[in-house]
């Protein structure tokens, strides 16, 4: 198992570029060569930014496979391995294990609504079949069940769960996660416009959209906050902001394929029931850029 202190920093939730309606793996391994490159600490493949959602099983697994060979060991790969069935959850865990990744990230499962109880046996299950480090997913805007605090705390106490993503937005919960899961369990941010104060609370770093387009000023802030600099990390972030908002103007990942477009690193295609940016949209995201000095 990966030492714990792998984990941390700018991760990026990757996009997944298409072109023609398949995945374009060039482009994505070159994604993934930029970020190494500009300093992210870790990566995120098929995760919600990856829109994993409509991924089949062999693209999903091979996404995985195309981001463990071009990390080539030089930063951590957490897969996305979430489901709302249970049985392909363990199913993408067994399967990003044997493709090299060092942790899976799990989504809380949706549309099916299940109990706090239910929330256990779901991750309980996944531990005990796959045999990779774990992180939980509570991203409740989109799963439609949120997982308390105290259901996280139980979570921890599996060997294999080692820490959280959480995209709630709500800042107390770092603290009240850290009273029931310890200190060693590695909670990191899933919103952008709020992981300075997610660090600044005791979190490790942030899954991050926005990292996609400038992944080097997002690094440089994680890096920022895990010092204890919040003065740079603030300025940069003032750079980030109106970037953090544009990300998600119309259903992502629309905005940052878009964004990745302008930098000549994918085109701006998705899947249907998504739709790319409307004009409105993209005078947005070209704004924001400019802001931040991108383009």
């Amino acid at each position: 198992m990966p030492d714990r202190s792998s984990f941390y920093g700018s991760i990026p939730a990757l996009i997944t570029p298409f072109r023609n309606g398949i995945v374009d793996e060039r482009a994505f391994q070159h994604l993934v060569e930029r970020q190494v490159a500009e300093g992210s600490h870790a990566l995120v493949p098929c995760g919600t930014t990856g829109e994993s959602a409509t991924l089949t099983l062999d693209e999903h697994m091979r996404v995985v496979e195309l981001c463990v060979e071009a990390a080539n060991g030089r930063v951590p790969v957490i897969a996305g391995a979430g489901s709302n069935n249970t049985a392909h959850a363990i199913e993408l865990a067994r399967r990003s294990k044997r493709a090299g990744a060092d942790a899976v990230l799990v989504v809380a499962p949706y549309y099916n609504k299940p109990s706090q109880e239910g929330l256990v046996a779901h991750f309980r299950a996944i531990a005990d079949a796959a045999d990779i480090p774990i992180f939980v997913y509570n991203v409740p805007g989109r799963t439609v069940v949120d997982i308390a605090v105290e259901t996280m705390g139980r979570l921890a106490q599996l060997p294999t769960v080692i820490g959280c993503k959480d995209a709630s937005a709500d800042l107390s919960r770092v603290t009240r996660h850290r009273a029931v899961c310890g200190e060693r369990f590695i909670q990191l941010s899933g919103e952008d416009p709020s992981a300075i104060g997610f660090n600044a609370q005791g979190g490790k770093g942030c899954i991050s959209v926005t990292a996609n387009v400038a992944p080097k000023l997002c690094a440089q802030m994680q890096e920022a906050t895990l010092r204890g600099d919040l003065e740079t990390a603030r300025k940069i972030d003032d750079k980030l902001a109106p970037l953090h908002k544009a990300m998600f103007c119309e259903p992502s990942p629309a905005p940052v394929k878009y964004a990745c477009s302008l930098l000549d690193l994918c085109s701006d295609e998705v899947r249907l029931p998504l739709l790319a940016c409307s004009e409105t949209a993209k005078s947005q995201v070209r704004a924001a850029m400019t802001h931040a000095g991108l383009i």
